[in-house]
């Protein structure tokens, strides 16, 4: 049984940078990352632009696929029982196999890797017979070679408030970064 998902909900793919994401871009990102509920008003004036300038800058950014804002949930708390992150060797092109797989509902991250495995592919299905028959899915791709399933038996952590990409001085001071609520993270 496929995962229910719109047909209107956007899918993420290959991301490409837009022309430039200058700093008004970076803290309007770092404030939705904080809030994705927060209104473009309340930004606005946060950040001492019009709401506006803060509309057209979102649209640009969703446009180029660089920002997305969407309720994350616990797959686990909502009754899908069988979640896991699947490691894919193939003999052709990865491109393929990645396309192929990220074609799926049941797929909710697809991503070519280095190392051990050249797709990293997290499932999330109702039940362990549903993820069996999207592994044995996964075996059937002709240049598929092997895999490997690690089942999550629970969600610990699941963030994405890493802010944007630090300014060079930051990186000059030592490999610091500020975060948005003020504490500092080391990388």
């Amino acid at each position: 049984m496929p995962v229910a998902r719109s047909d209107t909900a956007p899918i993420r793919g290959p991301v490409s940078r837009p022309a430039s994401i200058d700093r008004l871009d970076g803290q309007i990102i770092e404030a939705l990352q904080a809030n994705g509920r927060e209104s473009f008003r309340r930004i606005a004036a946060q950040l001492g632009v019009s709401e506006a300038t803060i509309r057209n800058r979102y649209g640009r950014l969703c446009r180029a696929s660089v920002l997305q804002v969407t309720g994350v949930t616990n797959p686990l708390g909502l009754g899908f029982d069988a979640q896991a992150m699947v490691g894919i060797k193939t003999n052709g092109p990865v491109e393929a196999v990645a396309d192929e797989v990220a074609s799926w509902h049941e797929s909710s991250y697809v991503v070519v890797a280095a190392g051990q495995f050249d797709v990293l592919v997290e499932l999330v299905c109702v039940d362990r017979r549903h993820l069996l028959e999207m592994i044995n899915r996964i075996r059937a791709i002709p240049t598929v070679v092997s895999t490997e399933s690690f089942m999550y038996l629970e969600l610990w952590k699941q963030l994405y408030d890493w802010g944007t990409r630090p300014d060079e001085a930051a990186d000059e001071a030592g490999g610091r970064r500020k975060t948005t609520n003020g504490d500092r993270r080391t990388r």
